[in-house]
C-alpha cells in the first residue's frame, strides 16, 4: 500500500509560518479525499484539515483562519500552509487518505521561541 510522504516541518517561532508538503509517489492524489492530522506529545492524533476530491477544504476549529490547504494539481502534492503558528501547534503532522491508506512517518513541527 502506498504511503504518503510528509515534509517541511521544523522549528519556528510563535507567529511564524510553515508550509508542509504531502507527496504521493505512484498514486494520483486527486482521486482521494485527504486529510492532515497531527499528534502532539501525550495527546491523541487529531484531524486538522481535509481536502475532498472536488477541492472542498475544511479545518478544525483550533486552526481555522490560520491553516489552509493550497493545492497544486500539477505536482500531485498536497500542502498545508500554516500561518500565525502557536506553541500548541507543536506536533508531528501526517497526511493520509481519509478512508483507507496507512500512516507515514510524519513531519515534526515545533513552535517555540
Amino acid at each position: 500500500q502506498v504511503q504518503l510522504v510528509e515534509s517541511g516541518g521544523g522549528l519556528v517561532q510563535p507567529g511564524g509560518s510553515l508550509r508542509l508538503s504531502c507527496a504521493a509517489p505512484g498514486m494520483p492524489l486527486r482521486i482521494y479525499d485527504l486529510g492532515w492530522y497531527r499528534q502532539a506529545p501525550g495527546k491523541e492524533r487529531e484531524l486538522v484539515a481535509t481536502l475532498t476530491t472536488v477541492g472542498t477544504t475544511d479545518d478544525a476549529d483550533s486552526v481555522k483562519g490560520r491553516f489552509t490547504i493550497p493545492r497544486d494539481k500539477s505536482k500531485n502534492t498536497m500542502y498545508l500552509q500554516m500561518n500565525n503558528l502557536k506553541p500548541e501547534d507543536t506536533a508531528v503532522y501526517y497526511c493520509k487518505r481519509r478512508y483507507g491508506g496507512s500512516w507515514g512517518q510524519g513531519t515534526h513541527v515545533t513552535v517555540s521561541s
